[in-house]
């Protein structure tokens, strides 16, 4: 009879033997499947990795040529774009130098329509402002306005105003004193701001056109001038309030005066804008009773660029009453005869040439004068 048990090292054996019976088929195929799977995923993987990569690197170079061009063409409208704001909170040394940044290139490298833009002066309010919104009206894309006030006034335009929010960042101006001086360049560094400004023209709350703005608009941008009077006076007037500390700058020989209510193109305003050499000679050695607004403009030009201007001025005063102030013109002056006389019969030189339009800007016309000035427009003034 065999044994009934085995030995204990045959029965290790045999535990053995039974513990490495071959896996059923199904779990191999299980497992076989699983392998597939995970094998097919890391395929899949590894080729959107490669494809997204490669097709990243296939773009890449297309955002990088397409992006700078989009920066230089927002840059260059940054720079050309008038201010959406004539408020800032720059001082006039910054505002100067700001300004005083003017292109070499004398050709713009985009469609540039050259605008006038309109000074105004004042004390306060522009109670002939309603003859200058006619004046505007429908011409928007041809000038600018900027208002230089007391700084303690605040304007009350209408939204829908040519007017409205034109107001600059204002100092105190006073007659005669180099304040006013700065105020005329406070203005005309304001609006040397946009690029688009081409022509300057200062003016008062006392100043009507005398023509409609497209023959305003044509004769100055066309002029090879610009219409700053500048002239030698001899007289107490003249010369007589000539100092000679402003020498060796200015001599007596070359101090001119004439009027304040100038007229210049742009390269003359950046001049007037940037000037540290005739400024502070004006500012100590001429006082009351030299009246600075008389003389600065027109001898620093009549030095640096007296064949760039025309000696004359483009806005017509009275000066035949006598006084210190020209005329003032209220309702009852203001007739017919009146405006004939002022715009035409008038003879002088535009662009070398004989011409009979000579003034475009007329005052001193008091609030009073504004009615019968509407009445005018259309038959006379011709807007």
């Amino acid at each position: 009879m065999l044994p009934r048990f085995l030995p204990l090292e045959d029965g290790k054996d045999s535990f053995l033997r039974t513990q490495s019976k071959p896996l059923p088929i199904r779990t191999i195929k299980i497992f076989l499947l699983f392998l597939t799977l995970a094998f097919g995923v890391l395929v899949l993987s590894m080729y959107a990795t490669r494809y997204f990569d490669v097709r990243s690197a296939i773009l890449q170079p297309k955002v990088s040529i397409v992006h700078p061009c989009a920066e230089e063409e927002n840059e260059l409208k940054q720079w050309i774009k008038a201010p959406l704001s004539l408020m800032h909170n720059m001082s006039d040394e910054e505002l100067f130098w700001r300004a005083s940044l003017v292109p070499l290139l004398e050709k713009y490298p985009y469609k540039r329509v050259p605008k006038v833009a309109f000074m105004f002066l004042t004390r306060g309010p522009l109670p002939l402002s309603p003859l200058w919104e006619k004046f505007f009206q429908g011409h928007e894309e041809h000038y600018s306005i900027y208002v230089h006030s007391l700084p303690g006034y605040r304007p009350e335009f209408a939204s829908d105003s040519v007017f409205y929010q034109r107001q600059i960042p204002s100092q105190v101006a006073e007659w005669g004193k180099i304040n006013m001086i700065d105020a005329e360049r406070r203005l005309l560094a304001n609006a040397l701001l946009d690029l688009s400004n081409e022509r300057f023209v200062l003016l008062s709350e006392s100043c009507i056109p005398l023509k409609n703005f497209t023959i305003i608009y044509s004769y100055l941008t066309k002029s090879n001038h610009s219409f700053v009077n500048s002239f030698d006076d001899p007289s107490s007037l003249g010369r007589g309030r000539y100092n000679p500390k402003m020498a060796p700058e200015i001599t007596v020989s070359q101090w001119r005066k004439g009027a304040q209510w100038f007229e210049v193109d742009r390269k003359l305003a950046a001049r007037l804008v940037a000037d540290t050499k005739y400024y502070p000679k004006f500012k100590d050695f001429c006082k009351p009773a030299c009246y600075v607004d008389e003389h600065y403009f027109p001898t620093m030009l009549a030095i640096e660029t007296p064949r760039l201007i025309s000696n004359r001025t483009v806005t017509w005063v009275d000066w035949s009453r006598g006084g210190a102030h020209p005329a003032t013109f209220g309702r009852g002056d203001v007739n017919e005869e009146f405006l004939k006389r002022i715009i035409e019969g008038q003879s002088c030189l535009y662009n070398g040439q004989p011409s009979s339009v000579c003034f475009l800007f007329a005052r001193k016309f008091a609030p009073s004068a504004l009615e019968p000035l509407l009445n005018f427009t259309s038959n006379l003034l011709g807007f």
